[in-house]
């Protein structure tokens, strides 16, 4: 695939998260660089809304071509919990709690979402992707980070934490945002 015309920033104070990004993009054609820093979040339902919201606040600063990556698990059984309060929940009570909170629960059901805010001045866009699974009994694999070792993805009998890096990110649902991103930007903007 032919490589980008412009570079893009991905911006985050989670590492992890930065690198599984950049690696969805290289794949994707599109040149990126990791800016580490804080993300200003709103208190806001919407995944949607904090990375629109996050990408303005880091572009104020950086004045360059970015995107801001929010991501949530939205667990069937607890009402749609953590969903956008996901990094905040993994901090206070971690995968044991989610664990302990879907004790004895049948309905194992959940969806990781992804809303992905893009700035190029004057477009700003947000775009969204999704891949719904199920929570496993016990946390699983050495690979991801937050809720990836309780998270199995559809048609998969293994957590996110089980697989490489590249196994996941070809079904991820940061993947499918990513991929929608890019081929917007590629056929509609043409800017990249």
């Amino acid at each position: 695939m032919e490589g980008s015309r412009l570079e893009l920033s991905v911006v985050t104070e989670n590492k992890a998260k930065g690198v599984e990004a950049l690696s969805i993009l290289a794949g994707l054609g599109v040149k990126a660089r990791l800016v580490l820093m804080g993300k200003q979040e709103i208190q806001s339902e919407s995944l949607e809304e904090i990375a629109l919201h996050a990408a303005r606040v880091a572009y104020a600063t950086l004045r360059k071509p970015l995107l801001v990556d929010d991501s949530g698990l939205f667990i069937e059984a607890l009402n749609g919990f953590p969903g956008p309060y996901s990094s905040y929940v993994y901090k206070k009570i971690g995968v044991r709690g989610i664990l302990k909170l879907m004790s004895g629960e049948v309905n194992r059901r959940a969806c990781f979402k992804t809303a992905i805010a893009t700035i190029i001045p004057p477009l700003e866009k947000v775009y969204t992707g999704e891949t719904c699974g199920e929570i496993a009994l016990e946390p699983r694999g050495e690979h991801g980070f937050g809720f990836d070792p309780i998270f199995i993805p559809e048609n998969s009998k293994r957590t996110y934490a089980e697989m490489t890096l590249e196994e996941k990110n070809r079904i991820s649902h940061r993947y499918k945002a990513y991929k929608k991103m890019v081929e917007d930007l590629k056929t509609k903007y043409k800017t990249i």
